[in-house]
């Protein structure tokens, strides 16, 4: 993904210019472009690309298993995706670290703001222990303000992309949602709650004014998820037992149990901006054809984009009930296959 740095090459180091970083205390030169780092499974790597080229807004190939970046003229909390380990909000670049040196000494941090300097264990070329020490210090002495290594203020990265090394404000992932995977109820078939994070990011990618319907919801893994995000989520079951835990989940984390309705998705009324559409199935039994096809009809109805998941081929039945396919994947857990369609 280097060749994503080419058309951001027209800002160097000697460009730096007095600015804003961060919250609008701490001067110096202004960021151009956040750098996200990420990282999957290969099991993941088709869901990886899915969301995060829907979330940032740019196209995502993983050519490789592990730790990749991608940039992005949008910027968000690097919290919403269980992929991304922080973003990097580039104040400059150059061929060598020692052309960074000007940028550096153009960042003044307030009296009250402590720092630190790291060297990302990502990118084109990680340098090693004694060499990533060195390039912080050497980065750090320049900047105006007092240093901090454990939990100091604000952190700046470095990072090598390509031929380039970049300077920045690093914000590493806030992961806090992961404690939403000791849900008090819950099933061994159900979404994983990384897997519902990066399926919710896909169906909504920008959160504000957004309703969300999961119309199979399981025990409330998506609905937590999104409603942790900010967004206006519901969801609904067919199986009394399945409402039952997720009103028990939803609470359990701070939010409203009504969120939940029991009933037939095909008798649901209302419009929703998209759907989250986990299709029903039985280990030991398939669901018939024509029930499949009434109810991603019916899910026409309620929203006008969907992200569909079946452990089934149904393409067929969504291409006759209206829907036009924006992208397909799959997810995998040994040999448990996920089908993934983004529809609208």
């Amino acid at each position: 993904m280097a060749n994503n740095l080419n058309k951001f090459e027209a800002y160097s180091a000697s460009s730096a210019v007095n600015g804003r970083i961060g919250e609008g205390k701490s001067k110096g030169p202004q960021h151009v472009h956040d750098l996200y780092i990420f990282a999957c499974h290969e099991n993941e790597m088709q869901l990886c690309e899915m969301e995060l080229s829907t979330l940032l807004q740019t196209d995502v190939t993983i050519y490789r298993e592990g730790t990749s970046y991608v940039w992005s003229e949008r910027r968000i909390s690097p919290g919403r995706s269980p992929f991304i380990h922080g973003r990097l909000d580039v104040l400059g670049q150059g061929a060598s670290v020692a052309e960074l040196l000007p940028v550096a000494r153009e960042i003044r941090l307030m009296p009250d703001e402590t720092f630190k300097v790291v060297c990302l264990k990502a990118g084109d070329a990680v340098p090693d222990y004694a060499q990533a020490r060195k390039l912080e210090r050497d980065i750090g002495m320049c900047i105006r303000g007092t240093a901090q290594m454990k939990q100091p203020k604000v952190t700046f990265g470095l990072i090598k992309t390509g031929e380039k090394w970049l300077l920045g404000r690093w914000t590493e992932s806030d992961k806090s949602w992961q404690v939403h995977q000791q849900k008090p109820q819950n099933y061994s078939t159900g979404f994983g709650v990384a897997l519902a994070r990066a399926l919710v990011n896909i169906a909504v990618p920008v959160v504000e004014g957004h309703r969300l319907l999961d119309p199979c919801c399981g025990m409330g893994t998506v609905v937590i998820e999104a409603l942790s995000m900010g967004i206006d989520a519901r969801g609904n079951d067919l199986n009394a037992l399945a409402v039952r835990g997720a009103r028990v989940n939803l609470p359990h984390f701070g939010y409203d149990a009504h969120r939940i309705t029991l009933g037939d998705m095909k008798e649901l009324e209302g419009r929703y901006d998209s759907s989250i559409f986990d299709m029903p199935y039985n280990l030991c039994s398939v669901l018939p054809d024509h029930e499949q096809r009434l109810m991603l009809t019916k899910l026409r109805e309620l929203c006008g984009r969907a992200v569909i998941v079946s452990t089934e081929w149904v393409q067929e039945h969504l291409l006759e009930a209206g829907w036009t396919i924006e992208r397909y994947g799959t997810v995998r857990k040994s040999a448990f296959v996920r089908h993934i369609w983004v529809c609208s």
